[in-house]
């Protein structure tokens, strides 16, 4: 999204989310958590105009970016993945939101779909 207060407002009028955000110097990226019970939604907004969100916003618009799994272990489940032929943005897992862990298996390997796997700080 361009601007992450204007999707927020609306997100508020649409329920009481729990929001929490955050940026991701790594990702340039600043990342809004809304969860609601055991659903939540990420807001995600480039802090930069050269990252690679920024890039795609410009050549597919704003909406929907990707979708998530939580996983319990990110570095098992990238091999596991890699060896049924899943291609991944990284070639190990990075730094994510929270002190989460994330991988993204790539675009051409879901037929258009973006898919994020994370794995959640332990608190």
């Amino acid at each position: 999204m361009k601007s992450m207060d204007q999707t927020l407002a609306i997100f508020g009028k649409i329920g009481d989310f729990q929001v929490k955000i955050t940026e991701v110097p790594g990702q340039k990226a600043r990342i809004a958590m809304l969860r609601a019970g055991e659903t939540s939604v990420e807001l995600l907004e480039p802090t930069s105009e050269d990252s690679t969100l920024a890039k795609f916003i410009r050549e597919r618009g704003e909406g929907l970016h990707h979708i998530a799994f939580e996983v319990e272990d990110i570095e098992k489940s990238t091999e596991e993945l890699k060896g049924r032929g899943f291609r991944f943005i990284y070639d190990k897992p990075a730094d994510g939101k929270f002190g989460s862990r994330v991988n993204f298996i790539h675009p051409k390997s879901t037929g258009g779909v973006l898919v994020e796997l994370t794995q959640n700080a332990r608190t």
